[in-house]
């Protein structure tokens, strides 16, 4: 069964709408855990529009299960993962503009860089995974500088229709079958949601899926663990 890591950002995004402590993004993670989810993803940005350097300091000490830290390549937030010590740290591209994540991170383009940020993570004991396009170069790069993992970027999936859309499929299915041959484990998100999840199970050796924004807003009217629990059903 593919795997459900639950992305609470958004919990944190309606929290600071009023600059208190409710709604709790720690709760929200331990409810998603207790329902079935494999681990919690949380992005800190440097500008900390939802995830706060203690939520992150929280969730640590709280959680007995996987921690996924995405994060930009940015020296103050590397920083902060080397001390927190998540399980994993997922980098990302980032700008301070977007509303989320708009592409894939283009590794290639400076593969030095990045191959010197995987031996810092594994010095600090956390595994490493690259966010990236369905890309031959991406992926391959990603091998040859010791990644673990690879995020797909399901973006462009999620956002198309008809024809598209399997266009977009078909590269996220030759994606994972590279990614699988080289030996990396493969992961999957952005943007997918309970009508479009099901055909993602057909990426090869693809072991979990990070959702939050859709998942995080069908919680909003069935509660969090039931969310997950739909979710899971989907990803049988």
């Amino acid at each position: 069964m593919i795997q459900l890591a639950v992305n609470i950002d958004h919990v944190a995004t309606v929290r600071n709408a009023r600059g208190g402590i409710n709604p709790d993004p720690i709760l929200a993670a331990k409810q998603s855990i207790d329902a079935g989810a494999i681990g919690i993803v949380c992005h800190l940005r440097e500008d900390r529009r939802h995830i706060k350097d203690a939520d992150v300091v929280a969730l640590r000490h709280d959680l007995h299960t996987k921690l996924d830290l995405e994060m930009a390549a940015k020296e103050e937030i590397i920083r902060i993962a080397e001390k927190v010590k998540p399980e994993l740290a997922t980098i990302v591209p980032e700008n301070r503009e977007e509303l989320t994540t708009e592409c894939g991170l283009n590794i290639a383009a400076d593969p030095q860089r990045y191959a010197e940020l995987v031996q810092r993570m594994h010095d600090a004991g956390i595994e490493i995974s690259f966010f990236i396009e369905p890309d031959v170069k991406q992926i391959e790069t990603a091998h040859k500088i010791g990644a673990d993992i690879i995020e797909l970027h399901t973006g462009t999936y999620s956002d198309a229709h008809g024809s598209k859309a399997k266009e977009a499929l078909d590269l996220l299915v030759k994606g994972g079958a590279i990614a699988q041959e080289l030996g990396l484990k493969v992961t999957a998100g952005h943007g997918l949601d309970y009508h479009n999840i099901t055909p993602i199970k057909s990426i090869p050796g693809l072991v979990e899926v990070s959702i939050g924004h859709a998942l995080i807003s069908r919680a909003l009217f069935i509660g969090i663990p039931q969310a997950v629990k739909e979710m899971l059903l989907l990803l049988e």
